[in-house]
């Protein structure tokens, strides 16, 4: 029976390279990608991976090889996810947003043995210097990858992927230190396609725009899960916001992805064309980001119920990924449902299980669950002790079981011996219609130790400091009171990492460099 085991955990093996086989298999003339010039068909989605894959052997990548891409949104990316998994390889996801000496860290930190490279980011990559570690060179996106695939097989390669082999490596966004590269495993995305169709509704022959950088999860992972299941995935070079209408007015869609920095300038682009959506049944994401009128509005002319999510790159979407608000309405509470495919608890600094009630760090298990981070055994050693894996957010459960995101562990304002988390603070100022965004950082005290500073994006620029302090007076203890509140000039104006999430250390400096 021993001499078995590896034949039976084979027999029960499922990857995401078979899982488009099979689905070129199923439905092989259904179109798989449509980037707005050009679709594809499943069958010629899977033979074009075949050919890409065999390209790839022939430069000596293999299996637990990485391949890294720097690229915009285009077919060629899915193309690539699809080649590397199908010879066991990771896919290294490289964020152009990044500064040259991020850019170059995320290089040599996975050493790939090829590197996919579009045209528009030439001129970065050059700029980076001679990278070691890679024997395979680069692949120009355009003529230069369209000759190796035509000089390839289109026969499948052989198989050799395991479900905990690496599939994918995203980075983390970096705001403190040098981003981190996180592997995702295929048992791990097949597990977080299993939350898309559960708790998201992800059904087969869905449509999903896939307009947020593929580099990042909120794109590339629900385009692999909509793939998985046989639907149509919508490539878009990032906000096209034009694109993405005629997309609402043409095409159903499982889940409309939209987050703070292009919220408005969609619902502003509905509401002037008068656009009747085709059939969206999810919009939105991090609604605890965005002005509650925001959401109803949002969710009105898309008339599609507004997603409550919280996620990570190495969760997936947990905890909070099934609850909504419906079509037209303001949230009346944030907080979270929890998804079916995990185990959480909230601990204090001790690891030790804190109270309902009280705030404490979400630590989970589950099949979602990351594979760690490359190259980084002290700090998997730490965010992985006692086999649960601690996310750095802090949550409170309420009676009813479901957890209020509070805010990050890792950004906390300590004032006079008093904690304040700054989301509290935001949430008060947002609740003014008058108001964008709030963000709510910490500022050094000879005093205090740290006391909150406020800075706010406003749509009425009558409205003043002093108004919205006497909000804060009203909602807020004494020692949450923001000491100063700012407005910027803009929404557009504070510093984001990829998922639209507003870097506070970056607004930090505003306080020194004496901005907005």
């Amino acid at each position: 029976m021993a001499a078995a085991l590896p034949e039976i955990r084979r027999a029960g093996a499922w990857t995401v390279g078979e899982l488009l086989s099979a689905q070129a298999r199923r439905v092989p003339d259904r179109v798989a990608l449509d980037d707005g010039a050009k679709t594809l068909t499943y069958r010629t989605l899977d033979e074009r991976a075949n050919r890409l894959a065999n390209a790839l052997a022939a430069l000596g990548v293999g299996r637990g090889a990485r391949v890294a891409i720097l690229s915009e949104n285009r077919t060629e990316y899915l193309e690539a996810t699809y080649a590397a998994a199908k010879l066991g390889a990771v896919l290294c996801a490289l964020n152009w947003r990044l500064a040259r000496e991020e850019l170059a860290h995320c290089v040599r930190l996975v050493e790939p043995t090829v590197v996919l490279l579009s045209p528009r980011f030439e001129a970065a990559y050059a700029a980076l210097g001679a990278l070691d570690g890679v024997p395979g060179g680069t692949i120009l996106l355009g003529d230069d990858y369209e000759r190796r695939l035509q000089a390839a097989a289109a026969t499948p390669p052989p198989l050799c992927a395991e479900p905990e082999d690496g599939l994918l490596i995203l980075y983390t966004s970096g705001t403190t230190g040098l981003p981190k590269g996180a592997l995702i495993s295929h048992r791990a995305e097949l597990a977080r396609m299993d939350v898309s169709r559960i708790d998201l509704g992800l059904q087969a022959g869905d449509g999903f725009v896939a307009w947020a950088p593929m580099f990042h999860m909120v794109s590339l992972e629900h385009a692999l899960h909509v793939l998985g299941l046989g639907g149509t995935v919508f490539v878009v070079d990032g906000a096209d916001i034009p694109r993405i209408v005629r997309l609402v007015a043409t095409q159903p869609q499982w889940w409309l992805v939209l987050i703070p920095g292009m919220i408005e300038r969609l619902v502003e682009a509905l509401r002037e064309g008068g656009v009747r959506p085709r059939g969206i049944r999810l919009a939105g994401a991090l609604a605890d980001l965005v002005p509650g009128q925001l959401v109803a509005e949002a969710s009105r002319l898309l008339q599609a119920p507004y997603l409550n999510t919280f996620g990570s790159t190495e969760t997936g979407m947990l905890p909070g990924c099934g609850r909504s608000f419906p079509v037209g309405t303001e949230p009346d509470s944030l907080a979270k449902d929890h998804n079916s495919l995990y185990l959480w608890r909230l601990v204090d600094r001790d690891d030790r299980d804190v109270a309902t009630g009280e705030p404490g760090e979400i630590a989970v298990r589950g099949p979602t669950v990351f594979s760690g981070y490359w190259n980084a055994d002290a700090v998997n050693a730490r965010e992985f002790r006692g086999g649960w894996f601690h996310m750095g957010d802090m949550f409170v459960e309420r009676p009813d079981g479901r957890i209020d995101f509070v805010d990050r562990a890792k950004y906390l304002i300590k004032s006079g011996g008093e904690n304040i988390y700054p989301i509290e603070i935001e949430r008060v100022l947002m609740r003014d219609a008058r108001v964008a965004e709030a963000v709510v950082v910490r500022r050094r005290s000879v005093e205090w130790g740290e006391v909150p500073v406020a800075f706010v994006a406003v749509h009425d620029r009558t409205v003043t400091p002093d108004d919205l302090m006497r909000a804060c007076r009203a909602q807020l203890s004494s020692y949450k009171l923001p000491r100063e509140i700012r407005i910027v000039a803009s929404q557009e104006d504070f510093p984001r990492s990829t998922s639209g999430k507003v870097q506070r250390q970056l607004v930090e400096r505003w306080l020194d460099e004496g901005s907005a």
